[in-house]
């Protein structure tokens, strides 16, 4: 239906998973046949704001946060304006702890409701009205940040006119984070200390737990900096029993920069953690850090070992990968800690509140994994930029690191390499052996004409004579088994590209492709090649064969399939035959050669490392008739950049630390806590209280997955079965990791009964407990009286 082709944008309706109408008259459009390409357009929207004075009498709508607290922001509406009349009749704030002023606002408060007709509160809560005076003249750090995340927003969102403004008025209130028990209004009072605003809402009492907790921060990026910032803040662990260890094996890189904030260009190539502890204890020079390069993880719980987790009050997570959250959250459950977990993804942030015994774990419930675009889509069929982009890092990877170090591999050690290659005897194995011989022999460069050369045969592979093969293999009408067009939707129709030296994009793309092959071969690069004319004249002189595609050629389609890689009866052949090449090839290689691995480095514009990339995946992208993209898109795509920003970080961290007033105080419950999901982009916040763990229950106990038995004194086999005996259970079987310490159905493990069950963890399981372990785990299989299975924690069993 050509007259669609327009460009005009039209209003779609009635959208199906196969289908959708516009909103236009087509009577007297010409037929429509098939295919066509669509792409959705966001159009402007007008928004109308009411004045300030206006909107005070009027609010309309509010933004909700908590729907347990669907009634708190008209309270609060009022209770701000009661607060401004407060200030303007007495020249101050409220003071903390004074019944006065606190009756002074409720009194104005009810004189502003009694004048209203329609927006009246009709219970006026004066508890609430209470903690509102009381706090008003604080700023607190949490708050400040999470309205700050909020507020930065909103700026953004003037300028630029991108996403959907907060409409009119948003109220947020945590009362919740108050201490649990009443405060008397003495532990109020100023110390004439830095922490005076906090003291005068939490009290002393919290400010002093503050700033003797030992916290555990896993991470020091975007979300890290912002922890760190708060901490300091707040005065966390600024005690003398205080401490706070933060870790993170990472260095600051370039595009860190735009959001990890305690980092400046001079830290580039340092360690995250050292330097943004450094900047934290400028905020707070009592601030207690111990910096940490390490990785959390089961490698190094020499160093994060038992001593190390009891003695924590809580940990708090800035990481950027399910599996390490995973791991933290295992560690944060054995040794029963606190764990306040966030995350964030562009204008988006979550955080979960995981406190022993109340809650459920961060593993408890997992999002689905991402889908990933299928190996031959991606490879074949491309229909937008991300897949021309994955492919174009996985070729880069291909050529310039992986093949360099698998010849490196070789030539270090001809007869390992060579065995191993045998042992696989797959299609891989071929082709990796396939790669090493070609960059040793015909595709070896010795010049840097030869480079260019490689280079312009390369384009000539991958945008001309691989598409003529794919659409030779499947031509433009070809159809499927069951009679419907192969290139359907979402596949795209390729066509080969024509080069040519006037094309500046295909000159740009044998540029960044002669220098990175040259690099690799460390060839010395001339100047001339940044000369269009003269890298022109260089190209000219490479003669490119002519490509015949070839008949009953195999190209993968299958979604399914994970590789790319084709086996074959004859591979071990075939390996045989290439080793023997590669022997000869060897022979004739300068004494001491080697290859020079590139590792994709995005940061570093002067490397050619994204221009290569960029032109990979826009030639192919042409080929497709794809949308082409700048380097700085494709630098986001391909280099796998997280999308993230300084105000949804903010706005996470800044709730977290709400949270962490709960968790030092001690004495809340499961409601009082919450969990949160925010879009700033939206707005939309959504705050919830966390699910309570899986409860199990045997007689009169009961547990959830928080528990773990504990037994102490070294005991006896018989004694731990013993042990469970008394609580009803009789247990079966008893094992250490994967092997079987204990079996009832075995006679000879009755032997075992009055061994110690350390010696048998060592004797049988053949364990090393090194030295700073002081108990072992160990799973057991029990039964109740009537032979039903019951699901019992984990025992840990203490030898020292």
């Amino acid at each position: 239906m050509t007259e669609l082709n327009d460009g005009k944008p039209r209003k779609v309706k009635n959208a199906r998973p196969y289908s959708f109408s516009i909103d236009e008259d087509t009577t007297n459009y010409s037929a429509y046949e098939k295919g066509g390409i669509v792409t959705q357009v966001k159009q402007p929207k007008i928004i109308n704001f009411k004045p300030l004075r206006e909107a005070l009498k009027d609010p309309g709508d509010f933004l909700l946060s908590d729907f347990s607290k669907f009634d708190r922001p008209p309270v609060l509406h009022l209770a701000f304006q009661a607060l401004d009349k407060f200030i303007q009749e007495l020249g101050r704030f409220p003071v903390a702890g004074s019944e006065e002023d606190a009756q002074k606002i409720i009194s104005l408060f009810t004189n502003i409701n009694d004048n209203l007709a329609d927006e009246r509160v009709e219970e006026i809560d004066h508890k609430l009205l209470c903690h509102f005076a009381f706090g008003a003249r604080a700023v607190l750090n949490p708050m400040a940040a999470m309205f700050g995340g909020i507020v930065g927003q909103e700026v953004v969102k003037a300028c630029s006119g991108k996403f959907h403004p907060l409409l009119q008025f948003f109220y947020f209130d945590s009362v919740e984070s108050l201490p649990s028990e009443p405060l008397d209004p003495r532990d109020l009072q100023p110390l004439n200390s830095r922490y005076d605003a906090q003291i005068s809402v939490f009290g002393s009492k919290l400010q002093k737990k503050l700033e003797e907790a030992k916290v555990f921060v896993v991470g020091s990026g975007a979300l890290g900096c912002e922890f760190l910032k708060n901490l300091a803040l707040m005065g966390v662990s600024c005690g003398n029993q205080g401490k706070l260890t933060i870790t993170d094996d990472d260095v600051i890189e370039k595009s860190n920069l735009s959001r990890q904030f305690l980092f400046r260009d001079w830290n580039i190539g340092q360690a995250k953690s050292t330097v943004a502890a450094s900047a934290a204890a400028l905020i707070n020079p009592h601030l207690n850090t111990e910096a940490l390069q390490i990785r959390a993880n089961p490698e190094t719980e020499n160093v994060f070992n038992d001593t190390f987790w009891e003695n924590l009050n809580v940990v708090v997570n800035a990481l950027d990968n399910v599996n390490a959250r995973l791991y933290i959250d295992q560690r944060c459950l054995y040794f029963q800690k606190p764990l306040l977990e966030s995350g964030t993804l562009g204008a988006k942030c979550n955080t979960q509140m995981v406190i022993p015994h109340l809650t459920e774990n961060y593993g408890a419930s997992r999002d689905p994994p991402e889908k990933q675009a299928p190996m031959c889509t991606v490879h074949s069929f491309p229909h937008n930029i991300d897949h021309c982009l994955t492919w174009a890092r996985s070729e880069f990877e291909g050529l310039l690191e992986k093949t360099p170090a698998e010849v490196n591999a070789y030539l270090t050690s001809p007869t390992e390499y060579a065995s191993a290659m045998k042992n696989a005897g797959d299609a891989q194995a071929r082709d990796n052996l396939d790669r090493v011989l070609e960059c040793l022999d015909k595709e070896r460069c010795e010049t840097f004409q030869d480079c260019i050369t490689w280079a312009r045969l390369r384009f000539e592979d991958y945008f001309a004579d691989r598409v003529k093969q794919l659409t030779f293999t499947f031509p433009e009408n070809a159809t499927t088994s069951n009679g419907t067009p192969f290139w359907s939707a979402p596949k795209r129709f390729p066509r080969p590209l024509q080069f040519s030296v006037d094309d500046l994009s295909h000159l740009q793309f044998l540029m960044a492709a002669s220098i990175l092959r040259a690099e690799t071969y460390g060839i010395p690069i001339p100047d001339w090649v940044k000369s269009p004319v003269k890298l022109a004249d260089a190209v000219n002189k490479v003669i490119v064969p002519d490509f015949q595609p070839k008949e009953n050629v195999k190209i993968e389609t299958d979604e399914k399939a994970t590789s790319m890689s084709t086996g074959s009866i004859d591979d071990a052949v075939v390996i045989n035959e290439l080793l023997q090449k590669l022997e000869k090839c060897q022979k004739q290689l300068p004494t001491g050669f080697k290859m020079n691995p590139i590792q994709f480095e995005k940061d570093d514009d002067t490397n050619f490392h994204m221009d290569l990339i960029a032109g990979l995946a826009n030639m192919r992208a042409r080929n497709y008739g794809i949308p082409e993209v700048d380097k700085l898109k494709a630098k986001f795509i391909a280099g796998r950049i997280i999308p993230a920003i300084a105000t949804s970080t903010a706005m996470a961290t800044g709730l977290v630390c709400l949270e962490l007033y709960k968790v030092l105080d001690g004495g809340h419950k499961l409601e009082d806590y919450r969990n949160t999901f925010a879009n700033l982009a939206l707005p939309l916040f959504s705050m919830a209280e966390p699910v309570p763990p899986k409860v199990f229950k045997h007689q009169d106990m009961s547990w959830t997955v928080w528990d773990r038995w504990i037994l102490r004194d070294n005991p006896t086999l018989r004694q731990l079965l013993q042990w469970l005996q008394d609580k009803g259970l009789n247990a079966y079987s008893i094992s250490y990791g994967s092997c079987l310490l204990f079996n009832s159905m075995f006679p000879r493990h009755k032997e075992r009964m009055d061994k110690k069950v350390v010696d048998l963890v060592r004797d049988v399981a053949k364990a090393e407990l090194p030295p700073y372990r002081q108990h072992f785990d160990v799973v057991v299989a029990c039964e109740d009286e009537d032979d039903n299975d019951i699901d019992i924690p984990q025992i840990s069993i203490y030898f020292s």
